[in-house]
């Protein structure tokens, strides 16, 4: 195949951006920039270019705005639940049941598991850091294994698979040309391995570090002399702080959530209801949540619920776009490299438009290795690299593309080397091995170093991703 110039400056752009990611730097700006100088270099004009940084965005907001709205609306139920103290409520069962350190790890890592799996694990950090922390460290449990349970089961095992929300599993597919549904599945699978594998090597390593219950745990983890006092004021204020409706919330919502997930089972694995394709689960949950979201805030204060219901959509959206913002002028130019998407961006017919991405693949066919174990590690491996920016998501759209590129030559199904990618970029950049990531918060939380933290997960996450790579690569 022969290759133009804007195929080289296509494959340039993607290793300028590799690169960055490298040197943790933020790649929204080489991504503009190599968008630009692709388009312009394409069509011959200064002008087409510069459309082509504005086209190539809207096009992939047009593809990622699903994405924004399931983060908006999940977060707006959040605020609801937190203004009538039913988030503290989902938790306060799981407090009585941690008797000692041994028994807290495992509380910890379900509660964060569940709480992230439909609320991503940025407002799970807080509440479980808030509320079970100090509980598990008075039971014994060490700062350190506290924060290692939150950090892997939220940031790594429940977002990189993100099965309820799928923004994760979205981002790959489009990229790779595939199902969504597809990749969600294979990527729970694979999060469940890695998470599994993680968890258990970094408890057994932390296991000896646990000791007897005592109130001592908690006065030195705080250093205050008073704790036990503080502590029952505390709970005082929250109960007090609390509606009369946030017990019926607290089982409302997770209720709801449970009945949809067993709908979503049986439509899947049965002949009595008819399966969800795509992303339906996402917008089922989605318009469930919105219900929740109105029915919570006319419980709060039936006069401005009106009102309220606005505000925490408002405040949804604020925290969406902060999220996930960047992610689109970096969507916009890996789309370029799929020649369906890349001929919407350009405007011209999807035959004459070339796949970038696609086309440099092909050329370089006879280089790559025909085994589906080379393949499968290198897509772990550009997934890991991707995630060195801190933010896990970000590189989705590359591994993706590669995906789909790649998975008809070496013969893995684009589906499964995209779940694999998925697994490298979000298990690194996530939050479990990256210290500038959002790890920040879950060190902060447990009051440890947050290079400790890294340390301590690293061997854990590595066994995990490694098992995990290679049970995807024989399974599917």
């Amino acid at each position: 195949m022969e290759l133009a110039a804007a195929h080289w400056m296509y494959l340039a752009g993607t290793l300028i951006i590799i690169f960055t990611m490298l040197f943790r730097q933020n790649v929204v700006v080489p991504a503009v920039l190599v968008t630009f100088l692709v388009g312009w270099i394409f069509s011959g004009s200064f002008a087409f270019g510069l459309q082509t940084i504005f086209n190539a965005s809207l096009i992939a907001a047009g593809e990622l705005f699903n994405i924004f709205l399931i983060i908006a609306i999940m977060t707006a139920l959040l605020h609801s639940l937190k203004s009538l103290g039913a988030d503290e409520q989902m938790i306060t069962p799981f407090q009585r049941v941690m008797k000692n350190g041994h028994i807290s790890f495992w509380v910890i890592v379900f509660v964060t598991y569940s709480i992230s799996l439909f609320f991503w694990p940025t407002p799970a950090v807080p509440l479980v850091g808030a509320l079970l922390i100090p509980v598990a460290i008075r039971a014994g449990l060490p700062p350190i294994g506290a924060a290692v349970a939150i950090s892997l089961a939220g940031q790594g095992m429940a977002l990189s698979s993100d099965y309820i929300i799928q923004i994760a599993p979205s981002l790959t597919a489009i990229a790779a040309g595939v199902d969504i549904g597809t990749v969600a599945d294979r990527g729970l699978v694979l999060s469940i391995i890695t998470g599994t594998v993680a968890i258990v090597l970094a408890y057994l390593s932390i296991r000896k570090l646990i000791l007897q219950p005592s109130t001592s745990h908690l006065v030195k983890w705080n250093n205050v002399e008073n704790q036990s006092n503080v502590s029952e004021e505390a709970e005082k204020t929250q109960l007090s702080q609390r509606s009369k409706y946030s017990l019926l919330f607290a089982i409302l919502v997770p209720g709801t959530f449970l009945t949809i997930i067993i709908y979503m089972i049986l439509a899947k694995f049965s002949d009595f209801l008819p399966s969800l394709e795509g992303g339906a689960g996402a917008a089922l949950i989605g318009g469930a949540s919105v219900i929740l979201l109105i029915a919570a805030s006319f419980f709060k204060q039936a006069r401005t619920s009106l009102t309220n219901v606005s505000d925490h959509l408002v405040k949804g959206f604020v925290f969406a776009f902060r999220a996930m913002g960047p992610v689109i002028p970096i969507a916009g130019f890996f789309f370029i490299g799929s020649g369906e998407l890349a001929a919407r961006i350009f405007g011209t017919n999807a035959e004459e438009t070339p796949s970038f991405l696609f086309d440099l693949i092909l050329a370089g066919q006879s280089y790559i290795p025909e085994s589906s174990f080379v393949a499968g590690f290198g897509i772990l491996l550009i997934g890991m690299i991707t995630g060195l920016d801190g933010s896990g998501f970000s590189g989705l759209p590359l591994v993706g593309a590669l995906s789909g590129a790649l998975g008809e030559s070496v013969g893995v199904e684009a589906a499964t080397l995209g779940a694999i990618g998925q697994m490298g970029s979000i298990w690194v950049g996530g939050g479990t091995l990256i210290a500038w990531s959002s790890l920040v918060a879950v060190a902060g939380f447990a009051k440890v170093p947050v290079m400790e933290l890294v340390r301590r997960s690293f061997i854990p996450v590595m066994a995990g991703l490694i098992v995990s790579t290679i049970i995807g690569l024989w399974i599917f």
